[in-house]
């Protein structure tokens, strides 16, 4: 196969192409067009006469031709790839292995933890994003169930009948051996409850999914049923991949990092000022997660709640949400129903004796 050079780094992390990050692994981005998020990386592994992919892109038209070039300039094609090692069930990193599956054959591998989930989206009695309405109604935010309505995309239908049962469940600890390297399944639950990650001991490479990213935070519990404390789950998963051997930092979205410790580091510290952020929300009388996340600030760039999409807004209600939740496990704040809305309180002062 041809071999682009070893650490060539293109201007910008999403332009389309082929970077070799380590001898037999490239990254390729894929074009998420009109997300936010603008591409998601797709890391193809030469693995004997074949191709092992981690993650697969989202099912797109200009997703599946960026692909097809990328692999030609390696000297392969589509035919050539013999597994995918899905990280999560979103989209974007799922629905085009399933794809290319019913076309071609190919192994579709993903975390045991996202059986749950496959079962949900496959439930005929579950609607596109009917959970998560449902949700947005209990953290007080239906003016934001209306909106979402009218934002749905087009192909959400289409895309729903791509979550099907995947050739294989991951388990946590199990080693996928290829001809070229082992790779480490490492559970990490938080942004989906079923996220893996793939550690390679022996190159020091860690293909990190949506866990650790570069330059942005990862949504917490957006998926077909969220588990039950999203954020302590998550901050856990990070403390066990810092107790791993540092390594090259290989995420899905963004540019390889020379150091996962580095950016777990910053993960932990973000979350515990974001923690500190809406304890005082609270304080201030913002007591639902709707109202909460109006008072915080969004993104690097700060941004204002109202300044966000639909679909970014219902994130932010559900990220505040799950920080209020471990807030409440911690005993600063308490949480309690009001007319069928989550609410969130100090605690009441013990009595003076």
């Amino acid at each position: 196969m041809a071999q682009p050079e070893v650490g060539r780094y293109m201007r910008d992390w999403d332009t389309p192409g082929v970077e070799s990050v380590a001898p037999g692994v490239h990254r390729v981005p894929l074009p998420l067009p009109g997300d936010a998020l603008k591409a998601v990386n797709v890391y193809v592994i030469e693995d004997g006469d074949g191709l092992v992919l981690i993650d697969s892109g989202q099912y797109l038209s200009d997703a599946r031709a960026e692909l097809e070039s990328a692999l030609a300039t390696l000297g392969a094609g589509i035919g050539d790839v013999r597994d995918f090692l899905v990280t999560h069930i979103h989209r974007d990193h799922y629905t085009q292995a399933i794809a290319l599956r019913r076309e071609f054959g190919t192994r579709v591998s993903l975390g045991a933890g996202e059986s749950i989930s496959i079962a949900a989206v496959q439930d005929p009695s579950n609607a596109s994003l009917s959970r998560q309405h449902k949700l947005l109604q209990l953290c007080g935010a239906e003016p934001l169930i209306e909106l979402l309505r009218r934002a749905a995309p087009s192909d959400a239908d289409a895309l729903r009948g791509l979550f099907e049962p995947p050739d294989a469940w991951l388990e946590d600890r199990a080693v996928v051996g290829l001809s070229s390297r082992a790779l480490r399944v490492v559970s990490t639950p938080g942004h989906t409850r079923g996220h893996v990650v793939f550690f390679d001991d022996e190159a020091g490479l860690l293909f990190a999914g949506d866990h650790v990213l570069p330059h942005i935070t990862p949504s917490i519990a957006f998926e077909p049923v969220p588990s039950e404390n999203a954020l302590g789950l998550y901050l856990a998963s990070l403390s066990l991949v810092r107790n791993l051997p540092d390594a090259r930092l290989l995420p899905a979205h963004g540019p390889v990092a020379p150091s996962v410790h580095a950016r777990v580091d910053e993960l932990v510290i973000h979350h515990e000022r974001r923690l500190d952020a809406t304890f005082e929300a609270v304080v201030e009388g913002r007591h639902t997660p709707y109202e909460a996340a109006q008072g915080l600030r969004w993104t690097r760039r700060e941004r204002p709640f109202e300044a966000l999409d639909p679909m970014n807004q219902m994130l932010a209600v559900m990220e505040t949400k799950v920080h209020l939740d471990l807030l409440a496990a911690q005993g600063r704040i308490v949480q309690g129903t009001r007319e069928g809305v989550l609410v969130y309180a100090r605690p009441p002062e013990a009595p003076k004796s």
